[in-house]
């Protein structure tokens, strides 16, 4: 039996202003109208067992709604109280089914890789299939098809014609000269980052070379519970873990790992430029993504969300307009992101974390307009959704219906308003708000009070566990 393990927990900071901590690249319908963690589902072989989902905790709603949405089951959701990397994650997946008295063939893939040709990815798979059953630890290997620096490489001999190759080295991210060096030697894959072994095969491997990094997993395992499909974890246990990438921990030091070369068009859209290659593009190389007009540019990834964005005369840029923040790069200079990300944590700012619009299981909320005192939030509640019984320290709140019924609990009232009505909850008051409808409700929020953030809540009932 083969079990896909999708590995959920990257942050996706590379393509910020759109990718965020709360609702990363993976979440997000970056290539088509579903998004990559979707996608990776999708194009699984139907003969396969559902996937077991490892995610972060403040990512677990995305992951169990983008299911629904596709109408798929998972083997449940590992929620990692803190990334730990892939060797401590992989580890939580084989142990769960080890301890369940199964050793499955574990598929590990990343949430945020495109790949083109399925077709020959499921080849990929069943040459893997084969390996993985005479207990090698397999890995996929990009045939790279450009001199790539933002990837690490894995050494072969790749002198003659075969589905697979035994592992000479695994090389880190290169420089342009020896990217081109490697490239021109054709005995290099890409690091793809995807695996398939036997669950006891790792176990017993991880042993040998990271015996810590094994037995921590273990104790983070034994007062594990579900939580619906959420499998929690022993916190404290898991935050002791050694931060370790399987390739470290394990495929550098195995005298067992094969590369099975992958040639099916894949990505792991890990930059604008990435996003930009993989797009189709117009007659002068651009591509361009919401309200665009574009006059004499070129090579240019353009996209709005929401508003007209026109540009003129450039060439070789991203430009990338969200809600709240702007981005203009040279796309030789995309890498260097990631100290915009940090900037912004630095200053504390929301931009590194969260959209304007902030999705939650219920549905989600726009923050329009916000200034010392108050803030007005558009609310969106799913059909059958409900907020949390909760009050504020800090806020009071005024509701206006303009789409739906709201079931609305204010102190001991509990009474419904229709569009056009409105309600006040002083500061303090326990209150919660509710859609029975089979149509989304809609409201406007206005808050006013000395201290408007979102830990302002004290829930005293939560349809959703959360604390």
């Amino acid at each position: 039996m083969i079990v896909p393990v999708i590995l959920s927990g990257g942050s996706g900071t590379r393509l910020w202003p759109l990718s965020r901590k709360l609702h990363p690249k993976q979440f997000i319908n970056l290539v088509n109208d579903t998004t990559l963690f979707q996608d990776t589902i999708l194009r699984l072989p139907e003969d396969i067992a559902d996937p077991l989902i490892i995610c972060n905790e403040e990512h677990r709603f995305l992951a169990a709604e983008q299911l629904r949405q596709i109408h798929k089951n998972s083997n449940g959701i590992i929620l990692e109280p803190i990334g730990k990397n892939t060797a401590p994650a992989i580890a939580l997946a084989a142990l769960k089914f080890i301890n369940n008295g199964d050793d499955p063939l574990l598929l590990v893939l990343s949430a945020d890789h495109l790949i083109k040709n399925v077709d020959v990815f499921h080849k990929s798979i069943e040459i893997a299939e084969k390996l993985a059953e005479k207990n090698k630890l397999v890995t996929f290997g990009i045939v790279p098809d450009k001199a790539e620096t933002g990837y690490g490489y894995i050494k072969a001999d790749i002198n003659k014609a075969t589905d697979y190759y035994n592992i000479q080295s695994f090389v880190e991210k290169p420089n342009q000269a020896n990217a081109q060096k490697y490239l021109d030697s054709g005995n290099y894959l890409w690091n793809s980052g995807m695996f398939m072994f036997k669950a006891s095969v790792y176990l017993n491997e991880l042993e040998k070379f990271e015996p810590e990094i094994l037995n921590i997993c273990k104790k983070s395992c034994q007062t594990e519970f579900k939580d619906k499909d959420f499998i929690r974890l022993n916190n404290d246990e898991f935050h002791q873990c050694p931060e370790q990438s399987i390739d470290y921990a394990v495929m550098e030091h195995t005298k067992d790992a094969v590369v099975v070369p992958l040639d099916a068009n894949w990505s792991d859209i890990g930059s604008w430029d990435a996003l930009w290659d993989a797009k189709d593009k117009d007659g002068n190389g651009n591509v361009s993504e919401g309200d665009i007009i574009l006059d004499e540019v070129k090579n240019t990834y353009t996209y709005s969300s929401n508003r007209l964005i026109s540009a003129i005369g450039v060439s070789d840029l991203v430009i990338v307009d969200t809600q709240d923040a702007l981005l203009v790069a040279d796309k030789k200079y995309v890498q260097n992101i990631k100290n915009i990300v940090k900037q912004l944590k630095q200053d504390n700012r929301s931009e590194a974390e969260n959209h304007r619009k902030v999705f939650r299981p219920w549905g989600y909320y726009d923050s329009v307009d916000a200034d010392n005192g108050f803030q007005v939030k558009r609310i969106l509640v799913n059909p059958g959704a409900k907020l949390s019984l909760q009050k504020h320290q800090h806020r009071a709140e005024h509701w206006v219906i303009v789409k739906g019924v709201a079931k609305i609990t204010r102190g001991d009232e509990v009474f419904e308003l229709k569009e056009n009505q409105s309600t006040y909850i002083p500061k303090g008051e326990i209150h919660r708000l509710e859609n029975q409808e089979k149509i989304d409700l809609e409201i406007i929020e206005i808050q006013t009070g000395d201290y408007l953030g979102e830990d302002d809540i004290i829930r005293l009932e939560d349809d959703y566990q959360r604390s």
